[in-house]
């Protein structure tokens, strides 16, 4: 009896809080949420969305580039995803003379589709449960207890080995990639198709795609055209290849019809994507260590950066294309971080989390098991004896690693070793290496002058945040040679470095010395911050292995709760591919406060400012508005609908990612959250927590009516 009493209370527990909730894998589906989603409103077979032995809607949704979601909605290749994800290859393709960040670009013809370099886009081909295999060989490896059981490394021998043994045909385009769930207690082998030659197809201006910019961000209402378009290209045999003119587009096998009939309050929806990282097994301590740590560097260390950096944008049109995409990276997890640490505070988030321990520690001793209650002390005394070096890293990384850029010069090295054993082969071999790097490194993205400004401020960030005795070494050079004045000491890198400008490079690279490299002043701060970064990794090295299997029993025993309590479980996000699924519904920030779930073209008009470019409007939008010419697009109250919000549990990386009606069909791209739900990341309260989706008809009236690009529309698969 009392077993069953804490098993029903566990159940009423988590069925009230975890409502809605979840990032599921697609093998999951019919055996754990079916039911759930035929009840919301789901109206095709399940098989329609996910069909391990058959075409579904998952063969219409691909990882765009390395962290965000597309999707095709066209027989010819053509994707779908946010103006945010294409945002740095709308900015690789634009200079001052063909500003497509401020003007918006629109292929009126395939040849005036724009090549991207690196950008890729990646279809699942299968999703195997692998555990088993995993498992058995895990029994038999060297160091059964070691830590490969979360190696990438070992993990990636492992999947070739299950590919071979299964057969699983592979082609030069094939990616294997076996991923840790649950914390180390399941394994799954997705077998990817990777296409290379990715073209840029439309994008709306700027004051569309990112209306509202950094001051709505991460909030609601929201008025953010929020999409770009990008096709893929293949060979004449439908295969992956790099970039040839001869290319053509590829013949998709699945791709998306679009539903323009509009949404409703309580409708279902249903999103696919690749949610990047979330912690929803983590416990208070740990959140309370997410706080002061990763949240703590991005707030403080971040607005000092992007202050400096909009400056110099604001200055010069050359420099704001420069570093629009390095600002919009930063100035998104900035506020992310502001958001999540005053939401944990505001929802009490610290308390929910010692709810759902104690209660996990209960059963434990209720089944007479006491590894949960050991992982959790050993979970809580890692955490303390890692918090100080956790903290110094977070600060190298944010102040140094990423706010200087030149602390990413190339490396020196080989050629100072070719120089010392003055092996004239080998000298000149490394220079030309050397070269190629330099190349890379004084990118057409890259402005020294503005470096130089930012770099200023972000080391005296450090040393402010840093004490001195614990400082990373360069900072004694500061001290001994500069008088402590770390400007000056950047002042002198620039100054002096042979990796200050192009030039001064290019004049070393001609005779290169021994002494030039070991009394660089850049190769030393390079050499120190991947010092200072190697020496907090090293502090918690042996503390993450104890760690790692503390978390394992964790999530292990979480989630038998969960299973005894009749509850579907899920594993933390990790970008690989998910479902969520739940309803368009409006929320209630704020006691008396009601926010719709959908908003139109009245609101753009109502927020413009001509003198802000974050709410800048354009002329031929404000036409299209003041004449009421919305075409087919338009509400039946006459409006013109722009976003709406689900309670779909969405994070990073599901920025794209396709959001579907009960038919299956595209009503909208889900593009960001609402700054009440950052929480998410960490426990998912469905009363606040909302997903941002840019509705399918404002996406199609840009394309059509503002864009005059009709083309486009009339190659897509579209209901009314």
């Amino acid at each position: 009896m009392k077993k069953f009493l804490f098993t029903a209370t566990a159940f009423m527990y988590f069925m009230g809080s975890y409502a809605h909730e979840g990032m599921w894998m697609l093998p999951d589906l019919k055996e754990q949420n079916a039911a759930a989603m035929y009840e919301l409103g789901l109206e095709v077979p399940i098989d329609q969305v996910y069909n391990p032995d058959g075409i579904s809607i998952k063969d219409a949704v691909v990882h765009f580039g390395a962290g965000c979601t597309g999707e095709v909605i066209s027989s010819e290749g053509l994707i779908l995803t946010n103006h945010h994800c294409g945002y740095s290859y709308i900015q690789q393709q634009s200079s001052v003379e063909h500003d497509y960040l401020t003007d918006g670009f629109w292929a009126m013809n395939r040849e005036q589709e724009l090549p991207c370099k690196g950008l890729t886009v990646t279809f699942i081909d299968k999703i195997l449960d692998v555990t088993t295999f995993v498992q058995d060989r895990l029994k038999k490896d060297d160091d059964p207890e070691g830590v490969n059981y979360l190696s990438p490394k070992y993990l990636e021998t492992v999947a070739k080995k299950f590919a071979e043994e299964n057969k699983i045909e592979q082609t030069p385009s094939t990616v294997l990639e076996l991923k840790v769930f649950y914390g180390g207690n399941k394994y799954y082998l997705f077998v990817k198709t990777v296409y290379k030659d990715i073209r840029m197809v439309g994008a709306p201006p700027s004051s569309i795609g990112k209306f509202g910019a950094d001051t709505d961000n991460w909030m609601w209402p929201r008025h953010t055209g929020d999409f770009s378009m990008f096709r893929i290209y293949a060979n004449k045999d439908g295969k992956s290849a790099e970039y040839s003119k001869n290319n053509v587009p590829l013949k998709v096998k699945k791709h998306l019809t679009l539903n323009i009939s509009g949404v409703k309050e309580g409708d279902f929806a249903m999103v696919m994507g690749f949610p990047g990282r979330n912690w929803r097994y983590m416990i208070s301590d740990e959140v309370e260590e997410r706080m002061q740590t990763t949240n703590f560097a991005r707030d403080t260390i971040r607005g000092i950066r992007q202050a400096t950096m909009m400056q110099e944008m604001q200055k010069d049109p050359a420099v704001r294309i420069q570093y629009a995409s390095k600002y919009a990276s930063s100035a998104n997890y900035w506020k992310n971080a502001i958001g999540m640490n005053e939401g944990l505070v505001h929802l009490k988030v610290l308390d929910t989390k010692k709810e759902q321990q104690e209660k996990l520690l209960a059963y434990g001793k209720a089944h007479n098991d006491d590894s949960y209650q050991k992982a959790f002390n050993q979970i809580r005394s890692i955490v303390a004896q890692r918090r100080d070096p956790m903290y110094h890293q977070q600060i190298i990384g944010e102040a140094l690693a990423s706010g200087t850029e030149f602390s990413k010069v190339p490396s020196t090295s080989a050629l100072l070793n070719s120089l010392k054993g003055k092996d004239k082969e080998k000298i000149d071999a490394e220079k030309e290496a050397l070269k190629k790097a330099a190349d890379s490194y004084f990118n057409k993205d890259y402005n020294p002058e503005v470096d130089r400004k930012i770099s200023k401020e972000m080391l005296k960030v450090y040393a402010a945040l840093i004490p001195e005795e614990k400082r990373i070494t360069i900072f004694s050079v500061i001290k001994d040679r500069f008088k402590g004045n770390s400007s000056a000491f950047v002042d002198a890198c620039f100054d002096n470095s042979i990796f200050g400008s192009k030039e001064r490079f290019n004049k070393f690279i001609e005779k290169p010395s021994i002494y030039r490299i070991e009394t660089d002043w850049m190769v030393l701060y390079n050499i120190s911050v991947i010092g200072g970064l190697a020496q907090t990794a090293i502090e918690m090295k042996d503390l993450d292995k104890t760690y790692n299997a503390a978390h394992k029993t964790w999530v292990k025993g979480m989630t038998e709760m969960r299973k005894e309590a009749g509850m579907a479980i899920y594993p933390d996000a990790n970008s690989t591919l998910r479902l969520t699924y739940g309803k368009v519904l409006s929320y209630e920030p704020r006691d008396g406060e009601v926010d719709n779930y959908y908003t139109t073209l009245k609101g753009v008009m109502q927020k413009e400012d001509p003198n802000n470019w974050e709410f800048v409007v354009p002329a031929k939008l404000k036409e299209l508005y003041n004449n009421k010419d919305f075409g087919r697009y338009g509400m039946k109250n006459g409006e013109m609908p722009v976003c709406f919000i689900t309670n779909t549990d969405n994070t990073g990386g599901n920025s794209g990612s396709p959001v579907f009606n009960g038919k299956g069909e595209l009503i909208g791209t889900a593009f960001d959250r609402n700054y009440e739900g950052l929480t998410g990341d960490i426990a998912y309260r469905p009363s606040s927590q909302r997903a941002a989706c840019v509705d399918i008809r404002y996406t199609l009236f840009i394309i059509d009516k503002f864009a005059g690009a009709s083309h486009l529309v009339k190659e897509m698969t579209i209901k009314e």
